[in-house]
């Protein structure tokens, strides 16, 4: 059983046929739609794709109960529990994900995480609103530009410079560079409030106003309903190199947290829970005689004119080695253990090859 069906709920189910189980195969998931990609939600499909969100319908053949969601599982009993029933498992694997961290208790904060956020916020962007976004991280990056690029006025409220702990100094000022050229307004502040729906306030007492606020401050996973089952420690699910969490359950995507060169950590990114997915799958079935998972995090975003690809533990340390072009153009950017394409197009290997270089 699968519960999660998102890519990589998806990405498990495929992998087990692909490592042999032949058997019954369920995926639970309380989302109703398919899965579908979620990093298109704030890039191409907020600005002008409506179907840049698709995936290629699913080859697993699992029965999918969507649009449910588990609440409950016993270890020892192996059984899932969803919508008051008990569904058996032999083997489990856990792609519960996360949700928009939040600013408020209010069910009306404007967020980003799934597909109903991005058709809802693409509508309201629609109607050219003057737009605050809280948050200056890779998601609130994006959904400024693509609020940007609607013909809004935006406004980016950051907690220091923009991107500067996910990218470090050299990247962020980039991105902020072409931002501010592009006509945004940024606000960096030690912390920021909401108070009501078109009211931020700021550390120094100051208030920005808009007609529409969206708030991108992180992301928290999906552990709740596993209270009690004794596979979580202080909320997170610590999976070992394969992704297991016992032999008989795998934790993977956004809502594991694995070992790294840097400690126990989550790594919410999409390949990353590519990856994880289809070495937890083999490892469900093979146990030990699989391979562990080597971690390299690719990374990618874009806004203001700017399209980047990143491989390795960000932000790298050390100064930028420009192995081809330069400040203001496409480059292929290198440090120590990372590697960073800016409009530069370059297949993924090399990208890759370049990080270890």
């Amino acid at each position: 059983m699968v519960v999660g069906n998102g890519i990589a709920g998806l990405t498990a189910a495929d992998a087990l046929r692909d490592a042999g189980f032949d058997g019954e195969l369920t995926i639970v998931g309380d989302e109703r739609h398919p899965a579908y990609s979620r990093p298109a939600l704030s890039k191409a499909l907020l600005r002008d794709e409506l179907d840049a969100h698709e995936l290629p319908a699913p080859t697993h053949g699992a029965t999918e109960l969507l649009g449910v969601a588990a609440t409950g599982v016993v270890p020892q009993r192996r059984v899932v529990q969803v919508g008051g029933e008990e569904l058996p498992y032999d083997r489990l694997v856990i792609a519960s994900g996360s949700r928009a961290r939040r600013l408020t208790d209010d069910p009306g904060e404007v967020t980003l995480r799934g597909l109903d956020d991005a058709f809802a916020l693409r509508e309201r962007l629609a109607t050219r609103p003057s737009v605050v976004v809280v948050g200056g991280g890779p998601l609130g990056m994006e959904v400024a530009s693509g609020a940007l690029a609607s013909g809004c006025e935006v406004t980016l409220v950051s907690q220091g410079r923009p991107l500067i702990t996910q990218l470090g100094r050299h990247l962020s000022d980039l991105f902020t560079t072409s931002a501010l050229e592009q006509g945004l307004t940024l606000v960096e502040t030690g912390s920021a409030r909401l108070d009501g729906p078109s009211r931020v306030l700021l550390a120094d007492g100051a208030a920005l106003e808009a007609d529409l606020i969206v708030t991108a401050v992180g992301d928290v996973p999906n552990t709740e309903w596993l209270a009690g089952s004794g596979l979580a420690r202080c909320g997170a699910l610590e999976v070992d190199h394969r992704g297991l969490l016992r032999p008989d359950i795998a934790a993977v995507g956004d809502v594991a947290a694995l070992p790294t060169p840097y400690g126990t950590r989550r790594i919410p990114l999409w390949s990353s829970a590519i990856d994880q997915s289809k070495v937890a799958a083999a490892a469900l079935i093979r146990g030990e005689e699989a391979p562990p998972l080597s971690i390299q995090p690719y990374f990618w975003t874009e806004g203001f004119g700017l399209s980047l690809k990143a491989v390795g533990f960000m932000p790298p340390s050390g100064e930028p080695e420009y192995v081809d072009g330069g400040p203001g153009g496409p480059a292929l950017i290198r440090w120590p253990g990372a590697a960073a394409a800016i409009n530069y197009r370059i297949p993924i290997p090399r990208l890759r090859r370049a990080a270890a270089a």
